[in-house]
């Protein structure tokens, strides 16, 4: 087994350095690591080994808990149309034609129909926001669009999950099921909500006051396991727990902060999971069949471009409509969930699921080229004026651009933010102290919660479009990592920090460091002109 995982991380680190140069997403790289230890091992029974696959979901967990991070009521509400409108007719109407042409065309049984449907009108959440955010479209009017349908597409997984748990069951009526499921989804709901509304902040706040990393993480993971344990023993899908917790946590200080710490282990087991997709795949079967997906592939991806353009040419002009729909052409990950899911509880026939799979796989590879090069391929059907300098009014507000990020809000941060609003100068700032952060919030001060040398968080109030940066730490060791993360993310760009002495400047030095202030040193200057006029 160790040769196995040893191998295993090799084959993965090793095809993703290569892929990565291709822009092509490291989804696509375990999947590969998944067939080649299956096929150099002779591991293809090892998929149903129940342990690997307990381990592979919680990637999905992950997945889905950091999804709900995002799902605050706030926000929804912001986006009301895009998700609850145009999210919402996209996958009904996507649904309903899939799973009809399925059904009437090809003759696949209505259930394992609905579910096939399902999944093609869910579209690469992970792989397209990415890329939107990558390049910078994410706050155009297109991008705004395809986000909206995107959070649907998410919050529309969860009735998905539970669907399919219904059509397995198969020892009782589809009513008494329904009712079963609405009684134990209305406790666990209220169970969940009740925990988060009047537990969750006291026990965080405890937790901060810690001041100790795998304390604050270790209690995370203890909610995001526990929440998806709880929503198990209910009947329900794990992610279902996961994805109620991260709209809980969303309410919360503590959203960036958790959602750093939860990345790499989400990216870590998304990683089992796509491997262990990648050790389903029969090339067998695949050879077979390579006529049907040739075929099948380009069809339902133009069916899909189509009902998407068609629904919001109601809503936006021609260009716009077409460079929402082509960004979401695509098939999945959920989409892989649902098949696998459905494979295992035997309600899609294994020959079917292993072309839908591959579908899935090869739609996901030609997504990075794709958006890389949308205004290209939109031009060839709508070359009219570009809307590439228009910015949804609404988003452009709330992405900040051209401000001051304030790292440190003690007493110094405290007086430079004072400063900064007298000049009616945009700034957010980052706090590891819960105390301070509660204060500044109830004072409506723009104070977010949150470890600075992560870079993540520091990518969270959009540190990339900052005016500056200014550091005002007062441990040493933090402070270094602190500006290492920094300088990562923005080299020679306007960063000033406040060190305490000499031998603090030097160490930082090999930074490049824009500007040092030296406190010893200005307080030394300070006193010597007071003196000096006395």
């Amino acid at each position: 087994m160790l040769e196995i995982i040893i191998f295993s991380i090799l084959i993965a680190t090793i095809l993703n350095i290569f892929i990565k140069r291709f822009s092509i997403p490291t989804i696509i790289g375990y999947i590969a690591t998944g067939t080649i230890i299956a096929y150099s091992f002779e591991l293809h029974d090892a998929i149903h080994s129940k342990e690997l696959k307990e381990i592979a979901e919680f990637g999905v967990v992950f997945l889905m808990f950091t999804i709900g991070l995002e799902f605050s009521v706030r926000n929804l509400m912001k986006m009301k149309k895009e998700v609850f409108l145009y999210g919402a007719l996209q996958v009904i109407i996507t649904v309903v034609f899939f799973a009809s042409l399925a059904h009437l065309l090809f003759s696949i049984d209505l259930k394992s129909s609905i579910i096939i449907g399902s999944a093609l009108a869910l579209s690469s959440t992970a792989i397209v926001l990415k890329l939107l955010n990558e390049n910078g479209d994410i706050s155009k009017v297109y991008g705004r669009k395809v986000l909206g349908i995107l959070l649907f597409q998410d919050i529309a997984v969860i009735p998905i999950l539970l669907m399919i748990t219904i059509f397995s069951v198969t020892d009782k009526s589809v009513s008494s099921l329904l009712l079963e499921t609405l009684f134990n989804a209305a406790i666990l709901l209220l169970g969940l909500f009740l925990t988060g509304k009047y537990l969750l902040e006291p026990f965080f706040h405890q937790v901060s006051k810690t001041k100790s990393n795998e304390i604050f993480v270790g209690s995370v993971l203890l909610v995001v396991m526990g929440a998806s344990y709880l929503a198990h023993s209910f009947g329900f899908s794990y992610s279902l727990g996961a994805f109620i917790a991260g709209m809980m946590i969303a309410e919360t200080h503590y959203k960036h902060q958790v959602e750093a710490d939860l990345v790499p282990f989400r990216d870590l087991l998304l990683g089992v999971f796509f491997v262990t997709v990648g050790m389903q795949l029969d090339f067998g079967i695949i050879y077979q069949n390579i006529s049907t997906i040739l075929l099948v592939l380009p069809a339902v991806i133009l069916i899909k471009i189509a009902i998407i353009f068609t629904l919001l040419k109601f809503a936006t002009d021609s260009r716009i409509a077409l460079k929402s729909a082509v960004s979401l052409f695509q098939l999945g990950e959920f989409g892989l969930v649902v098949f696998e899911l459905s494979f295992a509880k035997n309600l899609i026939d294994p020959v079917l699921g292993q072309v839908l799979i591959v579908m899935v796989v090869i739609s996901m590879i030609l997504t990075p080229f794709v958006l890389k090069n949308i205004s290209k391929i939109v031009d060839v059907f709508d070359y009219t004026t570009e809307e590439s300098e228009q910015y949804s009014s609404l988003e452009n507000e709330e992405k900040l651009t051209d401000h001051i990020v304030l790292i440190g809000y003690g007493r110094l941060g405290k007086n430079i933010s004072k400063l900064l609003r007298k000049n009616n100068m945009k700034y957010v700032a980052i706090e590891n102290d819960i105390e301070s952060v509660k204060k500044a919030r109830k004072q409506n001060r723009p104070v977010i919660f949150g470890n600075a040398s992560q870079k993540s968080v520091l990518e969270s109030v959009n540190i990339k479009k900052a005016h500056a940066v200014i550091i005002s730490v007062g441990n040493s060791k933090k402070l270094h990592y602190i500006c290492k993360s920094v300088n990562d993310l923005r080299e020679n760009a306007k960063t000033i920090v406040k060190v305490n002495k000499y031998e603090e400047q030097e160490s930082l030095k090999e930074l490049n460091l824009s500007h040092i202030v030296v406190e010893m040193e200005k307080t030394a200057n300070a006193m010597y002109e007071e003196a000096v006029k006395l």
